[in-house]
């Protein structure tokens, strides 16, 4: 039987760059053709895509906590995803308060 590894210890998490506008949210539905439903932090719901340049490196599933940016045009219903934490950075983020 193999010995359970502990997770591992997080030093460093990406956090939201207020300045350029970017938001925590997380996914709440899957819509199709690389579209997303996402609850931000600021309360609305967005309709955000995963931009091609990240595409195929990430997946993204419902219940994942993401970095959005909303567009200039259109910012308070469409946004575009430009980060998405793995299992281990969002109990980290929960643990110090960033998300509920």
């Amino acid at each position: 039987m193999a010995d359970a590894q502990p997770p591992p210890e997080i030093n460093w998490v990406k956090l939201p760059n207020e300045a350029e506008g970017e938001i925590l949210g997380v996914v709440i539905g899957n819509v199709g053709g690389g579209r997303l439903t996402v609850q931000c932090k600021d309360g609305k719901e967005r309709m955000c895509r995963i931009p091609g340049k990240i595409r195929r490196f990430i997946w993204v599933r419902d219940g994942d906590i993401v970095i959005i940016k909303p567009w200039e045009i259109g910012g308070d219903k469409k946004a575009d995803i430009v980060w998405r934490y793995n299992k281990y950075q969002a109990e980290w983020l929960r643990n110090k308060g960033h998300i509920k």
